[in-house]
């Protein structure tokens, strides 16, 4: 007799910036009725620095969390924590966190929702670079029809043909991928550790329907290793925009600085940074933009698009605003209407999974570090 197996029950804690969103809530409640949901709102500011401000009496029987960054104080303060999901991609913010250092709760992450808006800025930005647009704009606000004066957009070049490398050939990296090959783009990846099998170069996270490479059918070509030998021969195959996607960690901090730059300025690459600020030596990304934009020396970057800094927020008097043709802005590409739904999509494909004794999908390996 009965309808299926009987679940446990279980307690759901959700702490996010933003008012509940019930009809997601009452989606994951009607697919699985065995949990109890309670949502806290939090400020901006609470979610991201690690502050929880929640009563410790409410940990004591929440088995699930799905968050930003706020966490119970201790291990001891949640003894019946299983299982924490992240709204973010990587957990590199609460990497010193005693539930990341000193507990054994299995972490997820929200990879593979922000393939979409991401890739997206990185191909505005390119060609809002490659095609003069800033002047374009300026022309249209001065009121001027500007086509006599168009000598700099005869020398736009369009992208068939030119090499599209991927430092970090996650979800993120894959879509991108995706976009630059639909424009004629010679793709080449760069991973961590080899990926000489056609299983190997599977994505097996969270994949957005109908985006991405889930098979990894589109580099011509696959580089691997995480010493500096490996990177720069990478970075020495004539790759006309470099896009970074690699996980901040202790390996990836300052990955390309003057080194890299120089090897990158023999083909004057355009580089676009959407992971983390840390990952680039920043003065020396500015040396290197100096360089590209001066006529009277060779090598040098050509551009930059940059969503994050180090720091952020950027300092007014930073001189990575003023930068020769750098376009910086306030780590908002992966924002959008669909990334809560998706992010909560995660979730409910891990409770799923849970329930089913699956194996979960974007689980964290705190010794890789993502």
């Amino acid at each position: 007799m009965g309808g299926g197996p009987e679940h446990k029950l279980e307690h759901l804690l959700v702490t996010l910036p933003f008012p509940e969103p019930t009809q997601f809530l009452e989606r994951i409640k009607k697919n699985h009725p065995y949990l109890k949901i309670t949502y806290k709102q939090i400020s901006t500011t609470a979610a991201w620095d690690k502050s929880d401000g929640l009563p410790k009496e409410l940990w004591q029987d929440v088995t699930l969390l799905a968050t930003l960054s706020t966490l119970p104080p201790t291990p001891k303060d949640c003894p019946n924590l299983e299982l924490i999901h992240f709204f973010s991609a990587g957990t590199n913010h609460v990497a010193n966190h005693p539930i990341y250092t000193d507990s054994k709760i299995i972490l997820t992450t929200s990879s593979g929702i922000h393939g979409p808006p991401i890739s997206e800025w990185v191909i505005m930005t390119m060609l809002v670079a490659s095609h003069s647009y800033n002047q374009l704009h300026h022309w249209q606000i001065d009121h001027v029809w500007g086509k006599g004066h168009s000598h700099r957009l005869q020398l736009t070049k369009d992208k068939v043909g030119q090499r599209f490398g991927v430092l970090g050939y996650g979800s993120i990296g894959r879509q991108a991928a995706k976009v630059a090959k639909a424009m004629g783009m010679d793709v080449i990846a760069y991973t961590a550790s080899p990926r000489k099998t056609p299983e190997s170069k599977k994505d097996r996270g969270f994949i957005v329907p109908g985006t991405g490479d889930p098979d990894g059918e589109f580099p011509s070509e696959w580089y691997s290793g995480l010493d500096k030998p490996s990177l720069h021969n990478f970075l020495s195959q004539d790759i006309d925009h470099l896009l970074i996607s690699v996980p901040l960690t202790k390996q990836t901090t300052h990955f390309l600085a003057a080194e890299e730059f120089e090897i990158l300025g023999r083909k004057n690459t355009f580089i676009t940074n959407i992971s983390r600020g840390q990952i680039v030596q920043q003065d020396d990304l500015i040396a290197a933009l100096k360089r590209g934009a001066d006529d009277t020396q060779e090598g040098g970057l050509r551009g930059a698009a940059l969503d994050v800094t180090d720091p952020e927020p950027l300092p007014e008097d930073s001189a990575l605003w003023d930068a020769p043709n750098c376009i910086v802005t306030p780590h908002i590409s992966s924002l959008g209407q669909a990334y809560a739904d998706r992010a909560f999509q995660v979730l409910e494909l891990n409770l799923t999974k849970r329930e089913n004794g699956e194996s979960l999908v974007n689980v964290v390996n705190r010794e890789r570090g993502y």
